[in-house]
């Protein structure tokens, strides 16, 4: 029966109406239904289209007097397929609700004929294609309507606003864009509208104050530009108010002061300038409040204190100054405070301490003073976080600070804080993070510490320590559990670790395998490590102080131990040979002390570092390349290894040669196909180089203006915009495209320097692809979004100017010239030395770090936009520029953007592959090798084509490191730091995207290769 059901599927409109009319449509139209699913839990199994009637039916309620289907509620089923025409037969359906299932293909509209519908939810579900217009004409009854969390995309239809009862709307979690519909204002019973996360884009339009009704507007994680509508106090019974993460600005309209009833005001991560009024204070309901993340200045309203309800408040990465107003005692449901990130300075309010919290954070302000005693005496003991570190707090660390029973994380680093660790740490038994590196510590490490039984990551570097290592830390239980923090290697984003191993083992470089685990574990370290309150990799970082004696055997009880650092201390004696039960190693530093004897054997320490073990010149072992001496009278262990001429020695020693003679077939191999993808690579590149030279000459041709014509001769007509200091040009408009201050060429345009009213020199870079940019409205937005990008690494965006024919970015001048000048300029003088080279490969990886983090690819990456300031400082300049462009269009970004052959992923070549960060690492891959080596990516000799990677790989494979590393260094350099950077160099060039790891990861490894020697002397200028 039911597979005639199946079949008649196709013929419904014909063949329903022919059919005995005694035949129920409800059960017809629902068998329908069910065929065009998959139920693999059989929670259908009841719907029987033998009977006569659906009303027992899982999930069908009926209307009593009818007999008629009401409603459909199939929630949570795991039902997958698609939404059939079955459903249209349901004359009578009120309620349909479908969600958090698997069910796929488009909207149904169909769904429209439904006259007596009142509710229609299709949430959690993996729905695409656009929404149907016709979907809304029909919806005089509708009062809830749902697609939340699905992959829709296309514009809201205007028929929204057909619907005159609609009182929820949610589109949440899709793929929309467009403008809002002009007429959802209209909707007067509307009383929840959730667009959020999704790519609607242009201003929000007054008129949203004909929604009496409305109780929660959410539409943040968009593209909102412009001010906030004017008129949004209208709507006076507002509770939830969300729109944070788009790009609006402007200051907060006077109009918000009305909205009485809101609880919660999120507005976090847009570009909202100018001080937060005093009348924030008269939202009385207010429980939660975030402005973080925006352009906000001045002071923190004193009126705060008025808000009595109020329970989180962040208004963190902003620029406010002056002190934390004490008003804020008088906010007694307070339970969070994340004022971080600011330019608060004064005295650190000790107030603020008995105020009940459960997290507070003041990291990264300009607060001074001391913590004392008293302070703590009457502290609340419920407080989970405080996190008071890159200020500029002295005095000693409270004696009392284990009153603090409830703490999970407590951060005190990177002050100017005295004296000795209190013994009360030990009573620190919730603390899961102690982080207080980066002090004036000195004295021992408690013994006491061995009652924080919670900890997970102890961070005492940089400080002066002496004394032992106390061996009662075996005591910190938390360091031999795992389960709790198991968690986090599932969570993270990884790059696949088979993918690296096998890219890694096909390269046999230097005939040592050390470094390729080494390398593996670092990425691991990388990953491993997050700094999230509540979760951290199980570490023990020491380093950087004075403390002596023995590495405690009871260390090695400590099990789940991943990272240990003790380099630079004074530490003797030799390594128990127990730790190698520490099976869970990641990384074990004991850099620069005073160790001697056998380095231990087995687990991690077959395959520790070079760098990891330096500077102790006793200790003995492969890895530091200095033999043990003989230990008679014990037996004497032949070494399977050895070119002994015994029969069993013969046979290792063949066995060996196999399994070398495989692993050179298979690098042979690999590297063939690596070649050949890098010859089809450089033939697409220069194909399309080719192709599109022409078009874009004419581009660079149609964007030039005539320099007499400056873009301010007519103030009406022009828009500059600074984000920060003076609008005005000391040279006035005459100077600023002045020829004779020309710098540089490149993609986008060309660029000169200038000087600004107050005196400080920017660089004026004058776009060429005005034919290709896009409307005023989304360059201005996308320019507030890389005016917000601050970053040590990154040339800051000052400001813009518009016009429709003249579009100009005003950046910082870095007066160092680009890396491209240092590494290849004949007429440079000066040659960077290692120190100088590895510090611009650790800069550049930091600064591309931070762009990913805030979900920008640069695109563009070349030494040519890399800058070096006057203390060496690399920053990446000409981020983000592609998004200018209407579409990423790749022959464009090839062309245009990607203008230096060598830089450019492959995946540019590969319509099929999507671009993504990974296309920046790959670039970073190339330059790597380029600083290392002083060799353009493609350099054109006489008869050949050098590729750098090429070459590169080539003589790290016959064991030729100095040819890898720039000759006018003349072997001033550390070989365990160049080798793994050449060969992480290597990896982030993969041809493979998924190989390559991410910047962060990067980044952390970088840090890791680093082994500055003590008493050398660092030459940086």
């Amino acid at each position: 029966m039911l597979l005639k059901f199946c079949f008649l599927l196709a013929f419904v409109p014909s063949f329903i109406q022919s059919l005995d009319p005694t035949l129920n449509d409800d059960v017809l139209g629902l068998i329908f239904f069910k065929a065009g699913l998959e139920d693999p839990e059989g929670k259908l199994t009841s719907w029987n289209e033998d009977d006569e009637s659906p009303c027992s039916w899982v999930g069908v309620k009926c209307d009593p007097r009818t007999n008629r289907v009401i409603q459909l509620t199939l929630d949570g089923l795991s039902l997958s397929g698609h939404i059939g025409r079955g459903l249209s037969r349901l004359q009578s359906l009120q309620v349909l609700s479908l969600s958090k299932n698997n069910l796929t293909g488009t909207i149904n509209p169909d769904l429209s004929h439904f006259g007596t519908l009142h509710v229609m939810d299709f949430g959690e579900n993996n729905l695409s294609g656009s929404v149907p217009d016709e979907l809304f004409k029909q919806c005089g009854t509708l009062r809830v309507v749902s697609f939340a969390n699905n992959n829709l995309n296309g514009q809201l239809p205007d028929s929204l606003s057909y619907c005159p009862n609609l009182v929820s709307v949610n589109f949440s979690s899709n793929q929309l864009s467009g403008r809002l519909p002009a007429g959802i204002w209209y909707l007067r019973s509307l009383q929840s509208l959730d667009l959020s996360d999704n790519l609607l884009e242009g201003d929000v339009v007054d008129g949203i104050a004909n929604l009496y009704d409305l109780r929660a507007l959410k539409l943040g994680k968009n593209r909102f530009s412009g001010p906030l509508p004017a008129d949004i106090g209208g709507c006076s019974l507002l509770k939830v108010v969300d729109f944070s993460e788009n790009s609006l600005s402007g200051s907060l309209p006077d109009s918000l002061q009305r909205l009485n009833s809101c609880a919660s005001l999120y507005l976090h991560g847009n570009s909202f300038t100018g001080e937060v009024p005093e009348w924030v204070g008269k939202l009385g309901n207010l429980e939660n409040l975030d402005l973080s993340e925006n352009f906000f200045s001045g002071r923190i309203p004193f009126s705060l204190g008025n808000l009595h309800l109020l329970k989180e408040l962040n208004v963190s990465m902003n620029q406010f100054t002056g002190g934390l107003p004490e008003s804020l005692t008088n906010c007694v449901n307070l339970l969070a405070i994340d004022i971080s990130q600011n330019n608060l300075t004064g005295n650190l309010p000790l107030w603020i301490f008995k105020m009940g919290l459960q997290r507070l954070s003041l990291s990264g302000n300009r607060l001074g003073g001391r913590i004392d005693y008293a302070s703590f005496s009457s502290i609340n003991q419920g407080l989970e976080v405080l996190d008071l570190s890159s200020n500029v707090l002295s005095g000693e660390i409270p004696s009392n600070i284990g009153v603090l029973s409830s703490l999970r994380l407590l951060n005190m680093s990177r002050n100017h804080l005295i004296g000795s660790i209190p013994a009360s740490v030990g009573a620190l038994k919730a603390t899961q993070i102690l982080d207080l590196s980066t002090n004036w510590l000195h004295g021992s490490i408690p013994p006491e510490i061995g009652g924080a039984v919670s900890l997970k990551e102890l961070r005492l570097e940089k400080n002066y320590l002496s004394g032992k290592i106390p061996a009662q830390i075996e005591n910190c239980s938390s360091l031999t559990s795992f389960p709790s923090i198991v968690c986090i290697a599932t969570a993270l984003p990884f790059f696949s670790l088979n993918n690296m191993v096998k890219q890694i083992f096909f390269k046999r470089w230097d005939g040592s395998d050390h470094f390729i685990f080494f390398l593996i574990l670092t990425v691991l370290n990388a990953v491993l490590y997050p700094r999230v309150y509540g979760f951290s990799s199980v570490s023990m970082i020491l380093s950087h102080n004075n403390l002596s004696g023995s590495i405690p055997a009871a260390i090695a009880n400590l099990s789940n131990l991943q990272y240990v650092d003790l380099s630079f201390n004074n530490l003797t004696g030799s390594l128990p040979k127990e730790l190698t039960n520490l099976s869970r190693l990641v990384s074990f530093n004991i850099s620069h002390n005073h160790f001697l004897g056998e380095l231990p054997v087995g687990g991690f320490f077959n395959t520790i570092s070079a760098s990891s073990v330096s500077g102790n010149p006793s200790l003995c072992g492969s890895v530091v390349n200095h033999s043990c001496p003989s230990n008679h009278p014990k037996p004497i262990v032949l070494n399977p290894n050895s070119s002994d001429s015994s029969h069993g020695g013969s046979s290792q020693n063949h066995r060996r040669k196999i399994v070398l003679s495989i692993s050179a077939l298979i690098a042979i191999g690999a590297a063939a196909f690596i070649a050949i993808g890098v010859v089809a690579v450089t033939v697409l590149n220069i194909h399309v180089r080719s192709s599109m030279s022409r078009a874009a000459a004419a581009l660079m041709l149609s964007g030039e203006e005539d320099y007499s014509c400056s873009p301010t001769k007519d103030p009406n007509y022009g828009k500059l915009v600074m984000f920060s200091g003076d609008a005005e040009f000391a040279a006035g408009a005459n100077g600023l495209l002045n020829k004779d201050c020309e710098l540089g060429r490149g993609g986008f345009g060309v660029v000169y320097q200038t000087t600004l009213g107050d005196g400080r020199s920017v660089a004026i870079k004058k776009l060429t692809v005005s034919g290709l940019i896009k409307s005023q409205e989304d360059f201005e937005r996308e320019m507030k979004k890389l005016g917000k990008i601050r970053h040590h690494n990154l040339v800051t965006l000052e400001g813009y100017y518009w016009t429709p024919s003249l579009q100009l970015l005003i950046y910082e001048f870095i007066a160092g010239g680009s890396l491209y000048k240092h590494l290849h300029d004949g007429a440079s003088k000066n040659i960077l030395s290692w120190r100088q080279r590895f510090k611009i490969i650790l800069g550049m990886a930091k600064g591309l770090a931070h762009l990913h983090q805030v979900n920008m690819i640069h695109y563009n990456l070349k030494s040519t936009n890399v800058l070096i300031d006057g203390s060496g400082e690399p920053k990446v300049g000409d981020f983000g520029l592609a998004r200018l462009l209407p579409m990423l269009d790749r022959c464009i970004l090839s062309s245009k953007i990607q203008s230096a052959l060598g830089y450019m992923a492959p995946e540019f070549a590969c319509r099929t592959v999507k671009i993504t960060e990974k296309c920046d690492v790959y670039g970073f891959g190339v330059l790597v090798l380029e600083v290392i080596t002083g060799k353009r990516p493609v350099e054109y000799m006489e008869d050949d084509v050098v590729v750098l990677c090429d070459m590169v790989r080539g003589a790290l494979e016959d064991g030729r490191v100095e040819e890898c590393v720039d000759g006018r260094l003349g072997g001033n350099f550390p070989p365990d730091e160049a080798i793994p950077v050449i060969k992480l160099g290597l990896i982030c060039a993969s041809q493979v995207p998924s190989n390559r790891p991410d910047m962060e990861e990067v980044v952390n490894i970088l840090e890791l290769i680093q082994c500055p020697l003590e008493g050398q002397q660092e030459e940086l200028e």
